[in-house]
């Protein structure tokens, strides 16, 4: 059965809200005409994205359905019929869909990061992919505004890998590069890797900084794109204030400490 256009608006407006709550407070800044295909988009990269987390039979088969739409094929999928709309509006990047899609087969072979470029390229794959597409939904165009935007998905990915340290060991899985761990003594146990959380939000803090300073080229949702940024970054810093790591469990930001890290960026 397919989904009406209602429907799918609403199941993507409630998902995004529901599960990424930094982006959704973000995206109420965004221009109203682009704001729910931004939605839509963040339906298609979640649905996927839990396919391969949870192991699901059709995983493989979603996957490379998109690939094949990147390829030119018709829409096979869900997944696929939705950029295939979005695409006829905003024309999107296939290049950018296709290393989201190397990205999720990445995941499912449960590949590892040797090294740092690894785990740069793996954080490209899964979330620069993901600040390319939504860049050019914005109109950004040029090699400069690209590397802003997937430096910024990138900061924020290797964000997510920090906090959710504790959570990925539960599930088996170390998105960390294997010689970077290495080199900080080899144990991500709560107490024992706060040099290495330091090394870590270093690389992150800078990937922020030149994703920041490539906001100003995007032609709109710039409040949108750097209340996302002041509020995801946050995370580091309360990772920071709880002391690199000294309890198990994941940082959370406070909606008011987000909301006033949000603030004084659009400032």
């Amino acid at each position: 059965m397919r989904d009406g256009p209602d429907d799918l608006l609403a199941e993507a407006r409630t998902t995004t809200h529901r599960v990424a709550r930094t982006f959704g407070l973000a995206c109420r800044l965004l221009p109203r005409d682009v704001r729910d295909d931004v939605y839509r988009l963040y339906l298609v990269f979640r649905s996927l994205d839990d396919l391969v987390d949870e192991r699901r039979p059709a995983a493989a088969e979603r996957v490379a359905a998109v690939e094949a739409w990147c390829d030119g094929a018709a829409p096979a999928s869900r997944e696929a019929r939705v950029l295939a709309a979005l695409d006829a509006r905003h024309a999107l990047p296939r290049a950018a869909l296709r290393d989201f899609c190397a990205g999720m087969r990445f995941d499912l072979r449960g590949g590892v990061n040797e090294t740092e470029a690894d785990l740069d390229r793996y954080c490209h794959q899964v979330a620069g992919t993901v600040g390319l597409t939504v860049a050019a939904m914005l109109g950004a165009r040029g090699a400069a505004a690209g590397r802003a935007a997937s430096a910024l998905g990138m900061a924020m990915q290797r964000t997510n890998v920090l906090r959710d340290i504790d959570e990925d060991l539960g599930s088996g899985r170390v998105y960390l590069a294997r010689e970077t761990l290495e080199r900080f003594g080899g144990s991500l146990a709560a107490g024992q890797r706060s040099a290495l959380l330091r090394d870590q939000i270093a690389r992150a803090d800078a990937l922020y900084d030149q994703g920041v300073a490539g906001i100003e080229l995007l032609p709109r949702g710039r409040r949108a794109v750097t209340a996302a940024a002041a509020m995801y970054r946050e995370i580091l810093r309360q990772i920071e204030r709880e002391g690199y790591g000294a309890r198990p469990g994941r940082a959370v930001v406070s909606p008011p400490r987000k909301l006033a890290a949000a603030a004084l960026a659009l400032r």
